[in-house]
């Protein structure tokens, strides 16, 4: 054990307040934990059960019952950069897409005795294996097809709808070995169920090792395309039958009876119909109607088969008596997606969800899923860079029953890493010029205490730029900052930047410093094309 572990567990037996008397940690760990990171793709703030969704997500949920859950969750609005803040810790405008200048928490964790492990999506150009990871398994790009990530049909399927020509796949065979245009053997073959095998098979090998793990789960869904197995969507044939506004309203309602929202300082604020050629459900055809709802009963299929996955590593866990010791993390790199994307073949034969369809479920749906918040992914309103945050560690902390109210971010879980492991940042990194981490240890809100934050979080991409500190929020898309006072107004309806000129002087020169801190550019506005002005970003 590194000698810097002992005074965190001193720390964290001395951190149990009386908040916790009616539920104490089964026991203090002895040794490192394990620690298993799970994030999703696209998913929206009120997807999942435990916050409100109507999803069957009992895995998620029993994670959430078991630890703390997070009220205020920040990412980055974009898969990418958000992947990039959870490895590295600090902010994306620091590096690029090749991970300059960072240290990532496979580099951190070996050298402390882990066993490094990483399953699914990566987003990135290059091998995890190059960068601090002894496994790695799954898409080194960004979305593609879940059933056949290729462009040529497997043995007994119908070709599959592609977006383009394939992105690079590892199939944990080393360096060099990665394949283009990925085909799978077989027609059983879905990402979801696929990263999981191979998590569960890493699991299984290393069973008997000494070593704690790290193991990250990187699920591509619910990213377009909406594909999903046929007895999963069967689950919610008409559950979305009444509509985008009567779902949304209900999934409020339990909101509020959680106690994340109150309806008096928070309201549900009207659907906003405002991008061009939004409808109403009840000034949609007949079959519109059914369409739509197809669509959302894909998505929620797709989140249900998540937490299917999420049940059987927990499972496995709890078989090897390595549960109790796991630090287990779940979260989403951003909103729901609003976006329609454009394929490069579509079977328009094929039944919806399968292999030869490429579906989005579109603005109107994505704002069911953040509900109650504001817009979508990409945006720098609360809609796109809000996400659940659920943790739990059985050993080392008891159950909360209310929401962690603190504002955490991705660029947090580099530093919880380090917290609980006794891992030395910046590990075994060879990068030059690696700056000291941007996020802040979450083991104190594990245990009911204040997160030692002392500066403002920031945001950009494409269009949009936000700064949080305490109550305030600064957030623009484009040119002009509009500013909200988040503890009455989380879904961003009363602008107050008129009202508050100081407050958006203040903040915008903060914002414009850590512009320039991080990037070693002065700030000159937005790019025509949306990204982060970074050379290399795609």
């Amino acid at each position: 054990m590194p000698p810097s572990f002992r005074p965190f567990l001193l720390t964290l037996a001395v951190a149990l307040t009386p908040a916790f008397a009616s539920a104490q940690p089964a026991a203090k760990p002895a040794t490192q934990p394990n620690i298993l990171i799970i994030m999703v793709d696209d998913m929206g703030f009120s997807d999942i059960g435990c916050y409100g969704g109507e999803i069957r997500t009992p895995n998620i949920d029993r994670i959430a019952a078991n630890g703390v859950k997070f009220a205020q969750m920040y990412n980055t609005a974009k898969c990418y950069p958000s992947r990039a803040c959870l490895q590295t810790g600090v902010y994306y405008q620091r590096t690029d897409l090749d991970f300059n200048h960072t240290a990532t928490l496979g580099e951190v964790l070996q050298p402390a005795g882990y066993r490094t492990l990483w399953s699914g999506k990566h987003h990135a150009k290059f091998n995890p294996v190059t960068r601090g990871y002894d496994r790695y398994y799954g898409m080194i790009g960004g979305a593609e097809n879940h059933f056949n990530p290729g462009t040529t049909a497997i043995a007994g399927q119908p070709k599959p709808a592609a977006l383009g020509s394939g992105n690079l796949w590892s199939l944990d065979t080393g360096v060099g070995k990665e394949i283009k245009n990925y085909v799978p053997q077989d027609a059983s073959f879905y990402s979801t169920d696929a990263y999981t095998n191979q998590a569960l098979a890493w699991l299984d090998e290393y069973h008997n090792d000494s070593q704690p793990f790290l193991l990250y789960v990187a699920y591509t869904a619910p990213h377009w395309p909406l594909q999903a197995w046929p007895e999963d969507i069967a689950k919610y044939k008409g559950v979305y039958d009444d509509g985008y506004e009567t779902i949304r309203q209900a999934r409020f309602a339990r909101q509020v009876q959680l106690g994340l929202f109150d309806p008096q300082t928070s309201p549900l604020p009207p659907m906003a119909f405002d991008k061009k050629g939004l409808k109403k459900w009840s000034e949609l055809s007949p079959a519109d109607r059914k369409n739509e709802a197809t669509n959302m009963e894909i998505y929620a299929a797709m989140v249900d088969r998540v937490d299917q996955n999420i049940g059987r590593l927990l499972q496995r866990l709890e078989q090897q008596g390595k549960l109790a010791n796991t630090l287990v993390m779940f979260m989403a790199d951003n909103g729901g997606c609003a976006e329609t994307p454009t394929v490069n073949y579509v079977d328009s034969a094929a039944a919806p969800g399968s292999v030869g369809t490429f579906i989005s479920y579109g603005p109107n749906w994505a704002t069911v899923s953040n509900t109650p918040l504001s817009k979508w992914k990409q945006d720098s309103f609360e809609g796109g860079v809000s996400s659940p945050l659920v943790i739990q560690w059985p050993a080392a902390i008891a159950p909360q029953s209310g929401w962690n109210r603190e504002p955490a971010h991705l660029i947090d879980i580099m530093p919880t890493a380090v917290e609980v492991s006794g891992a030395t940042y910046p590990g075994a990194s060879q990068q030059a010029n690696i700056p000291p981490m941007d996020g802040v240890s979450l083991v104190p809100a594990l245990t009911g205490q204040a997160l030692a934050r002392s500066a403002p979080l920031f945001f950009q991409f494409g269009r949009g730029s936000a700064l949080l500190d305490g109550q305030w929020k600064l957030v623009r898309s484009g040119p002009t900052w509009e500013l909200y006072d988040l503890t009455s107004d989380r879904s961003e309806r009363h602008n107050l930047a008129n009202e508050h000129p100081e407050v958006v002087q203040k903040l915008n020169a903060a914002w414009l410093t850590w512009w320039k801190a991080s990037t070693g550019s002065d700030w000159s506005g937005p790019p025509a094309k949306g990204g982060l002005t970074k050379k290399n970003d795609e």
